[in-house]
């Protein structure tokens, strides 16, 4: 539905560049490490809120949400830049900046896979053959200051000539980076030092998907085939094997992020009826549930810092929030974009969803939380786009098994 007031959205953008990562800025963890270095001292003493769920909503309400983007048109002639892309978000109006704040150039590198770091660090971003840093910038001026990017001076020589890698993830602390390789290859250091606790040759045939558990001791990936595989974190060895049924692929899985004592993992999986989500005891590692929520293939997925919430985007340019303890859809955006939507991610606060896709699109739809007669979400959504990228499921349902980064890209950006 549209705005009550009439006023046109601008909740959706383009940007020139077909994306292929989304994610929320760390803003408030980003703040103290630009200006405070006293704050960033007490931060690497005493371990800091890497979650930072309080200062970030603080942080937030003054309007400062920012979401860094990330992809581009490959090594090709297609005139189709590779850049990371900041973008800020204001609440009032719904709005995405029509411009970037900043948009950071990768030359011929296209940046597939991004992970930001949950506590202001900075971005790493996955390159053909390699892993490149960034960190936050502040842009100063005489009349605004506003943040910025720039590429780092830190080199991760243990991530130099390893090939395309498929997936990166911190755990939530930041202590912990994992990454996953088109070549199967697992990898976990330890933040910053880059020390190896894991590096597995032959962790899956490709790795799509890595999950840390809420408390880092468990480290869950999927591949293109096969099982899942649960790893412990501490003694680098595999604990749990998650099984598939006959007609599921795997896309994507998410641990609850709530330290309770009955943590759940999500994985989206896609069926030859369409898009499901299963759950996993975390004790027994069993299977509790399996429930078909779109009947699209899912091409993305993802969960909000406090668990309530989850998000799926489709092969058709729809997005779905999902409550994650009915597993009911609460609200679906069809159409959202007019291509895969590659990459999601729920803000902080979990007020709003940013969503990514190829057609170069960025989108923000707003969640009001009214908890009332034990209704606990009405999501706000806006007009939906009135063209779709027509897509076949049996292609895409295909495809999906193996995804891989392009190496050039031919279209509308």
């Amino acid at each position: 539905m549209g705005k009550s007031d009439g006023a046109e959205s601008h909740n959706l953008q383009k940007y020139g560049v077909p994306f292929y990562g989304a994610a929320w800025v760390p803003y408030s963890h980003v703040r103290s490490k630009l200006l405070s270095p006293e704050g960033i001292n007490k931060e690497e003493n005493d371990g800091g809120d890497r979650n930072g769920s309080e200062d970030e909503a603080s942080s937030a309400a003054g309007g400062n949400y920012y979401v860094v983007l990330a992809g581009g048109g490959g090594e090709g002639r297609s005139g189709i830049p590779n850049a990371v892309v900041l973008s800020h978000f204001d609440f009032a109006s719904n709005s995405l900046s029509d411009q970037p704040v900043a948009k950071l150039g990768t030359g011929s590198d296209l940046p597939y896979r991004m992970a930001v770091h949950p506590g202001g660090d900075g971005i790493i971003c996955a390159l053909q053959n390699s892993c490149r840093f960034f960190e936050w910038d502040e842009v100063k001026s005489a009349e605004v200051h506003k943040l910025g990017l720039k590429e780092s001076e830190k080199v991760l020589s243990q991530l130099e000539n390893v090939g395309q890698q498929l997936v990166l993830a911190f755990n939530s602390e930041g202590s912990i980076l994992a990454t996953g390789g088109e070549d199967g290859n697992l990898r976990v250091f330890k933040w910053p030092s880059m020390e190896i606790i894991l590096n597995e040759a032959q962790a899956h045939a490709s790795v799509k998907d890595l999950s840390f558990s809420h408390d880092g001791k468990f480290l869950v990936s999927l591949g293109n085939r096969g099982p899942g595989r649960v790893w412990d974190v501490t003694s680098s060895t595999v604990v749990a094997s998650l099984a598939k049924e006959t007609d599921e692929i795997f896309v994507s899985c998410r641990f609850s992020p709530i330290n309770d004592q009955n943590p759940v993992l999500y994985i989206a999986a896609i069926t030859d009826k369409g898009g499901s989500i299963i759950t996993w005891n975390t004790t027994s590692w069993n299977r509790t549930r399996s429930k078909q929520v779109v009947r699209e293939p899912v091409s993305s997925f993802n969960i909000s810092s406090d668990g309530e919430l989850l998000a799926i985007g489709t092969a058709q340019g729809d997005i779905s929030i999902i409550n994650s303890t009915s597993l009911k859809v609460q609200t679906m955006v069809k159409k959202a974009h007019l291509g895969i939507v590659t990459a999601l991610a729920l803000s902080h606060d979990s007020r709003a969803l940013v969503s990514a896709s190829m057609d170069s699109s960025a989108r923000v739809t707003l969640i009001e939380d009214k908890k009332q007669s034990g209704i606990s979400l009405f999501i706000l959504c806006f007009d939906n786009l009135g063209f779709a990228l027509l897509l076949s499921v049996d292609l895409v349902y295909k495809s999906l098994a193996d995804l891989k980064p392009i190496k050039s890209v031919s279209m509308l950006a």
